[in-house]
């Protein structure tokens, strides 16, 4: 695996900070979850006893987020306990958090605290709003960048008002880009030979997938506003009802259009006006309902097999079922089982990073709470058997 000489130290709870070294863990880092005694990650206790969403004792949350994972349980706030830690890094690459601002100055593991011991660590924190400027205190969870980065308000319509993704993208960008900081500071390492700290915005991530309708902003000072499923430039290009669900239409320029028309066989637009897409976009009304109207008689797996037919890009409107056992999802092996500790698997969505050179992924299963204590401190730290016991009676480790 890619990753597999890297050793990342996850010191992260809930969504963002999870999702961002589970990618790490995926693509082969051996990633050792320290947390608190007694009570363990947050998410550990999330969903732990709905009959539904949780297996031995774990939700869908931490069963999900934490696969291919080691725990070592370390209590931080004990001397004796960041002793330990401290000694695990010596040995680290990666130390990951997402802690509010200040927690790991206070507990004396901040990067410069860190660096003193070994100057090669590599550490990141993702935060809601970063590490400078005046909201660095503020709480902020996945909907609150959401609507605070502008995105919200382009989702939804102006009679729906502003809506939130289905997904939470909030944290889950923040995890995406904290693992590829770190991974541009991995590389760096290699040329300088120190590690830095990566430090990952979860509102600065949602500013920058604004992207280039930011520019547009800038450059003419309108204020987009909510379209729905349609969009500001290409028409048609929206969500149509079918006889037994929805499907996509995505006809990007001229050509597209052209060969859609032929394809529905649709008098309605064979206007030489609509050839050209400003005189399409000002009666994208009219042309919606056109389209809607004709797509209704027909069922999903009609039209998407005329529209591929004709190269048009199209797509269904898939509900969680369809889309995880859609072929192509499949096939690309975006739907994988991950063994539980009962001898039991779990299915659940794989990593979309496909590497030529790396060995089919082979799952390893969420660890219980501190699971791995003893054989961390024991092999990888070499500490005697005596030291762990007197280390678990002090209540450093569990």
């Amino acid at each position: 695996m890619a990753l597999e000489h890297i050793t990342v130290l996850d010191l992260t709870h809930m969504l963002s900070g999870p999702y961002g070294t589970m990618l790490l863990a995926d693509l082969g880092a051996r990633t050792i979850k320290v947390e608190p005694p007694v009570s363990g990650e947050g998410t550990r206790r999330l969903l732990e006893h709905d009959p539904d969403y949780s297996r031995d004792g774990m939700g869908a949350y931490f069963l999900t987020l934490n696969r291919n994972k080691e725990s070592v349980c370390v209590d931080l706030k004990s001397e004796a306990g960041r002793e330990v830690f401290f000694d695990l890094v010596r040995r680290a690459d990666v130390v990951y958090d997402n802690f509010s601002v200040g927690v790991t100055a206070r507990l004396g593991i901040d990067h410069e605290s860190l660096a003193r011991i070994n100057p090669r660590i590599v550490t990141c924190s993702v935060t809601g709003f970063g590490q400078t400027g005046p909201h660095t205190q503020r709480p902020a969870f996945d909907q609150v960048v959401q609507a605070m980065g502008g995105g919200m308000s382009i989702t939804g319509t102006p009679e729906s008002g502003p809506t939130r993704s289905g997904i939470p993208i909030g944290d889950l960008g923040g995890g995406i880009f904290g693992s590829m900081g770190v991974l541009a500071a991995l590389l760096e390492r290699d040329r300088t030979g120190l590690g830095q700290h990566v430090d990952v915005s979860m509102l600065d991530v949602q500013i920058s997938m604004l992207n280039y309708m930011a520019t547009m902003y800038f450059m003419s000072g309108d204020v987009p506003q909510g379209i729905g499923n349609g969009h500001f430039v290409h028409v048609p290009y929206n969500s149509y009802p079918t006889s037994d669900g929805h499907i996509i239409i995505a006809c990007i320029g001229d050509p597209f259009f052209e060969r859609f028309v032929e394809c529905i066989d649709l008098p309605a637009l064979c206007k030489t006006e609509y050839l050209q897409q400003p005189a399409r976009f000002a009666a994208r009304a009219e042309i919606d309902a056109i389209v809607s109207e004709a797509m209704r008689a027909h069922s999903t797996a009609y039209w998407l097999e005329r529209l591929n037919a004709a190269r048009i890009p199209c797509g269904p409107v898939n509900s969680f079922a369809q889309a995880l056992q859609d072929p192509q999802v499949l096939a690309r092996d975006m739907v994988v089982e991950v063994p539980l500790p009962d001898g039991e698997s779990l299915r659940m969505p794989g990593n979309p990073i496909k590497l030529s050179s790396a060995e089919p992924r082979i799952y390893g299963r969420p660890p219980q709470l501190g699971e791995q204590t003893a054989a961390v401190l024991g092999d990888w730290l070499s500490y005697p058997e005596n030291k762990i016991e007197q280390l678990r009676a002090a209540g450093a480790i569990a």
